[in-house]
């Protein structure tokens, strides 16, 4: 067979089996919605004995999450649903599959409301409307058009600068402002650090696959379980100040906007697209983030 043919051949397999990571990212929206949903009651629950938050959870309050059966198993489906992720990340290109967790909002905005017995209202629904079309714009556009790259070592120089960067402005405005933040602060932030977890976890995995493990990966890999920690503080920060489908809602619309930005700036997923395909992203990712803030002014367990 002669190069030429090769490299047709080897992009038909690539297009054909992208489309597998799409039931598995499904599924672990599912997990990841239920895991919010349990972990929510367990802050819940330690701060009612322990008092609410205020500037962040305490390593005491944190502690105390262990003891709480709902959080651990709300942890565990959490952890379920980033295996899933990142075994669909295996398959598909991050542009396709990290868009995929909107449908987590949804699911735990039913399971919210059952819950606490508060149901969801018009704003609220609108809301989470602009939130899941948005993201279905976007996952519409990429599926037709992203191609998988070879991530250089460049590239990731590029990526852990990018974080550094990232990491030091949260800590210092967590260090400085932190009494004053509110839910929304910590959703935004834990969706920005989740972004780029994502993508080192699809570096990280391709590297091992390619046995290339080296100081690079290495400090890929340090980076993201720095990334991941914080993040997921200022989830469970977030979790006590506000309802889980808000929480839901910021991690599954800023985390893939973040992952798409690095995929399309950075490692050049989009490079083949067509013309009008960055406007569409453009636009998809803006209906997505006021569908947040709108969720945010209006979901009924904030302004009652």
């Amino acid at each position: 067979m002669t190069p030429d043919l090769t490299d047709l051949s080897d992009q038909i397999i690539r297009q054909s089996t992208q489309w597998i990571g799409i039931p598995i990212a499904l599924i672990g929206a599912v997990f990841l919605s239920l895991g919010a949903q349990f972990q929510h009651r367990g802050v819940a629950k330690v701060e009612a004995k322990r008092g609410a938050a205020v500037g962040g959870l305490s390593v005491q309050a944190i502690l105390a999450l262990f003891g709480r059966p709902s959080w651990v198993l709300g942890t565990v489906m959490l952890g379920l649903a980033i295996v899933l992720q990142l075994t669909s990340l295996g398959f598909s290109p991050l542009i396709v599959v990290q868009p995929l967790g909107a449908i987590a909002l949804v699911i735990t905005a039913v399971v919210n409301a059952r819950v606490t017995h508060v149901p969801v209202n018009k704003r609220s629904m609108r809301a989470i409307a602009l939130c899941v079309g948005g993201v279905a714009l976007f996952v519409t556009v990429a599926a037709t058009t992203a191609v998988e790259t070879t991530i250089t070592d460049g590239h990731l120089i590029t990526i852990l600068i990018i974080l550094a960067v990232v990491l030091a402005a949260f800590a210092i405005a967590f260090v400085v402002f932190r009494k004053r933040f509110r839910a929304i602060f910590y959703i935004i932030g834990a969706g920005v650090l989740y972004g780029f977890v994502a993508t080192l976890a699809k570096v990280v995995i391709n590297r091992v696959v390619q046995g290339d493990f080296e100081w690079l990966t290495l400090a890929c890999l340090a980076a993201l379980l720095l990334a991941a920690g914080l993040g997921a503080y200022f989830v469970q920060t977030a979790y006590s100040s506000g309802p889980p489908d808000l929480v839901i809602a910021g991690l599954t619309v800023v985390d893939p906007i973040v992952a798409v930005g690095i995929g399309i700036i950075v490692l050049g997923e989009a490079s083949q697209a067509p013309w009008w395909a960055i406007p569409a992203f453009i636009v998809a990712g803006v209906v997505a983030i006021v569908g947040v803030f709108d969720l945010a002014r209006n979901h009924p367990q904030i302004t009652r």
